[in-house]
C-alpha cells in the first residue's frame, strides 16, 4: 500500500508544537528497525533451541504486529483513536519484551532501550495528536 497522499491528511492534523518534522522518521526508525532485527531473530533462534520458552518470545511477536499494523491504521484508516491504542500496544508489549527477555539475556534487554524511549515518546505524541484532533473526520 502507499501512503503518499494520505500523508497529505497527516500534515493537516493540529500537532504539537514539539512534534518532530516527518524527515526525522524514516532515519530514527531505520536505526530502531536494525536493533528489532537483530535482537527479535536472536531471542526466536532461544526459543527454537529450546534455552528460552515460548512465553518469552511471546511478546516479541505481539510486539511486532502491532509495529507492523500502525502505519495502515494511522495512512490507511486514518483513525487517530486507534493509531493511538496502537502506539501504546506497541510501548506496552516491548516493556513485556524486556522484562520477560532480562533474566535470560540481558544485552537484548539494554539494546531495546532507544526503541522503548522512542516508542514512549511515539506514545505521548499520538496521544496529544489525538486530543488535539478529536472529532476531526478523515
Amino acid at each position: 500500500m502507499k501512503y503518499n497522499h494520505q500523508s497529505q491528511w497527516y500534515q493537516q492534523l493540529k500537532r504539537p508544537t514539539w512534534a518532530p518534522p516527518s524527515w526525522l522518521f524514516g532515519p530514527v526508525w531505520t536505526v530502531l528497525y536494525v536493533i528489532i532485527a537483530i535482537t527479535y531473530i536472536y531471542t526466536g533462534y532461544l526459543c527454537i533451541i529450546g534455552t528460552i520458552p515460548f512465553l518469552v518470545l511471546l511478546p516479541f511477536i505481539l510486539n511486532l504486529i502491532f509495529n507492523v499494523l500502525f502505519t495502515p491504521i494511522q495512512f490507511g484508516l486514518k483513525n487517530n483513536f486507534l493509531s493511538m491504542i496502537d502506539v501504546i500496544l506497541v510501548t506496552g508489549t516491548l516493556v513485556w519484551v524486556m522484562v520477560a527477555i532480562f533474566p535470560y539475556v540481558h544485552w537484548v534487554a539494554y539494546a531495546n532501550i532507544p526503541y522503548l524511549a522512542w516508542t514512549t515518546f511515539a506514545s505521548i505524541l499520538q496521544i496529544t495528536i489525538t486530543w488535539m484532533n478529536w472529532g476531526r473526520k478523515g
